[in-house]
């Protein structure tokens, strides 16, 4: 005859055992911040920081036209032996008389001019190629040199364009000039000196940062 207790207990140790959902979810909440914090916020070491944006680049493109204006002052001045164009606009519509009496207003208009170009430039800043991309400091001179090497380029025919159209708007419409050879020349030639400069500003301060 067979006892009843044995054979509940072989029925007993056959039972799988049962789960506790208590102890499995306060393991769960037992986890390391840490763990979770690592795999949400990776190093901030680990990744270059993007390059400067649009307020950063309009900020450096004023500086730089503010820089270059001076350039192109100081190359037109003894060479051309006369104030620039802005004297006459401020001769014509502000202050009347003779364009060589306002030589302060016209050399400030002519910077605000300038500065007002730079701006304008920044807007076609030469960017890292990838400025989020971890590079060596061998790298980072590399593409300084490329950004300035393309910044100069954009900034001269940017300057170009401008002398263009301050040749046939500005002073021929508006100011009703008509610049001779030589007068045609040094115009011309100034603006080149204001975009080599503005283009190498603006390019070697608008790329990759750390």
């Amino acid at each position: 005859m067979r006892i009843p207790f044995f054979r509940d207990t072989d029925e007993t140790s056959d039972a799988p055992p049962e789960s506790n959902p208590t102890k499995s979810s306060r393991a769960e909440s037992e986890t390391p911040e840490f763990t979770r914090a690592e795999s949400t916020h990776p190093d901030p070491g680990r990744a270059a920081s993007p390059g400067p944006g649009l307020a950063a680049r309009l900020a450096e493109g004023a500086k730089g036209g503010f820089v270059a204006t001076l350039a192109m002052t100081a190359y037109r001045l003894p060479v051309s032996r006369s104030l620039p164009p802005t004297a006459e606009f401020w001769s014509k519509f502000v202050a009347g008389g003779d364009p060589d009496d306002h030589p302060i207003p016209a050399v400030a208009l002519h910077l605000l001019y300038g500065v007002a170009g730079g701006v304008g430039f920044g807007l076609l800043a030469p960017l890292d190629a990838d400025a989020t991309a971890e590079r060596d400091s061998a790298d980072d001179h590399r593409e300084t040199a490329r950004l300035e090497a393309v910044g100069l380029l954009t900034g001269v025919g940017y300057a170009l364009a401008l002398s263009a159209f301050g040749e046939r708007v500005v002073l021929g419409r508006l100011l009703d000039l008509d610049l001779e050879g030589d007068e045609r020349l040094v115009f011309h030639a100034g603006h080149v000196v204001y975009g080599l400069s503005l283009g190498t500003w603006v390019g070697s301060r608008t790329g990759h940062r750390r």
